[in-house]
C-alpha cells in the first residue's frame, strides 16, 4: 500500500466516504426539489397526479420550504469533518415521515401511483441515513461517567 493511500489521500475511497458523498448529493437534491416546490408547487403537484388549488399549492410550497431547510442542514453537517448525529437522526426521521406521508397519499387517492417512487426514494434515504448514523462515533453525554 502506498503512503498516500495509507494516509487517505490516494485514489481509494472508503465505503463510509462513498456513503457520505451519496448522502450529500441527496441532501442537495432535497434542497433543489424543495425549492422547485416553493416556486412552482402546482407544477409538482400535477406531476404527482394531485388536485391543485390555491390551498394545496400553498401547503405544498410550505412543505418545499421545510425540504430546503432540512436538506440544507443535512448538506451543511455532511460537509464538516464531524457530522452532527442529531442532524443525521432528524433528517432520517424527516425522510421516513415523508415516505409514509406520500405512501398514505397514494393509498388515499391523493397522489397517483408514480408518487410511490418519491416515497421509495425517501425511505431508501432514511435507511442510508440510519446506516451513516450507526457509523458515527458515539458522543459522551455531559455528566456521564
Amino acid at each position: 500500500m502506498s503512503t498516500a493511500t495509507a494516509r487517505g489521500t490516494g485514489s481509494r475511497v472508503s465505503p463510509v466516504d462513498r456513503l457520505v458523498v451519496v448522502l450529500r448529493v441527496i441532501a442537495w437534491v432535497t434542497v433543489a426539489t424543495g425549492a422547485v416546490q416553493v416556486v412552482a408547487p402546482a407544477f409538482v403537484l400535477e406531476r404527482l397526479g394531485a388536485f391543485t388549488d390555491a390551498t394545496t399549492s400553498q401547503l405544498f410550497a410550505t412543505v418545499g420550504m421545510f425540504m430546503v431547510v432540512v436538506g440544507g442542514l443535512l448538506a451543511t453537517t455532511l460537509s464538516r469533518p464531524r457530522h452532527d448525529p442529531d442532524v443525521v437522526l432528524w433528517s432520517a426521521v424527516q425522510k421516513a415521515g415523508a415516505a409514509l406521508a406520500v405512501g398514505a397519499g397514494v393509498a388515499r387517492g391523493v397522489f397517483d401511483t408514480p408518487a410511490l417512487g418519491v416515497a421509495a426514494f425517501d425511505l431508501l434515504t432514511a435507511a442510508l441515513l440510519v446506516v451513516h448514523l450507526r457509523r458515527l462515533p458515539r458522543r459522551r453525554r455531559p455528566g456521564a461517567s
